[in-house]
């Protein structure tokens, strides 16, 4: 049973790390209406950021607001300067692009601050916590309250205030929200630019546990586009029950399905995906668009 609790918890701590980059992309998909996959390297590149400002003399918490405050900057400008003449062509394209972006921003990275490792601090605490029987490190209580905080704001953000229906409303319809009066190019903006704070949040929670590299993201962001398609792209609620899914069942794989083990463990989510796409194709949280023709 403590093997259990052990693999369990250490799940959950796996699943946070996807959830905050799945939480990133549902908010840029609910926003524009397209799935950024530049998402990684935006978090890694507010990472680096945070950690220069560190090296620099700031304490960690005030580089982690300045990184916020940067990112918010550089996502509505990458969207206004970049991504807005692709945003109403081939949805196909515009993917490409934030790819290309992808690259771009990782190999940016590589070039200024080099390919090694480097010490990420951390905003919680390394020691550890008895939970029935199971050694629990609070840095990952902390990172699974604060994902659980991100979770519920922007699920209110979303249902219960004006920016985010309008936000909303962009995504859906541009044409109709102009027409409403809805500034469409601020709000576009303004989606890119929460992302992309998001993003800084999720660079500093992750960077301390994985060390700071810049292909810290690659692997998680696989899992989290993963969480994205079985939690639902317009549930943030179901991406991260979806994250955290993941997580534990790929831990509780390795160990008790002996024909997977660790090797084959980063098959789990595909087969979950395999699945949940045959019974429920909007995913477990997501809802079904009708369209009339």
């Amino acid at each position: 049973m403590g093997q259990f609790i052990q693999l369990f918890v250490d799940g959950l701590s796996n699943g946070s790390i996807y959830a905050v980059l799945a939480l990133a992309i549902v908010l840029v998909n609910q926003a524009t209406g397209m799935i950024n996959f530049a998402q990684g390297g935006m978090a890694v590149l507010s990472a680096y950021a945070t950690w220069w400002l560190t090296e620099h003399g700031l304490p960690l918490v005030v580089a982690i607001l300045v990184s916020i405050l940067l990112s918010f900057v550089l996502g509505g400008l990458i969207e206004r300067f970049v991504m807005r003449r692709f945003e109403r062509g081939d949805p196909d394209t515009a993917v490409v692009v934030t790819i290309g972006l992808l690259t771009l921003i990782t190999g940016i990275c590589g070039w200024l601050w080099t390919y090694n490792n480097k010490q990420f601090p951390s905003l919680f605490s390394l020691k550890t916590v008895d939970i029935f029987g199971a050694a629990v490190s609070v840095r990952s209580i902390g990172t699974f309250l604060v994902i659980v905080a991100i979770m519920l704001l922007l699920q209110a953000l979303f249902l219960g205030t004006k920016l985010g229906l309008a936000l909303r409303a962009v995504a859906i319809n541009p044409q109709s929200a102009a027409f409403s009066g809805l500034p469409v190019g601020r709000l576009l903006m303004a989606g890119w630019g929460l992302a992309a704070a998001l993003g800084a949040v999720a660079g500093a929670l992750v960077a301390p546990q994985l060390t700071l590299t810049p292909g810290m993201m690659d692997s998680a962001l696989v899992y989290a586009l993963a969480a994205v398609i079985l939690g639902g792209l317009s549930s943030p609620i179901g991406v991260v029950v979806a994250a955290w899914l993941i997580g534990v069942l790929e831990n509780l794989a390795a160990v008790y399905v002996h024909f997977i083990g660790y090797d084959l463990k980063v098959a789990v989510p595909f087969i979950l995906i395999f699945v949940v796409l045959i019974v429920r194709p909007q995913g477990l949280f997501g809802r079904k668009v009708v369209v009339r023709v």
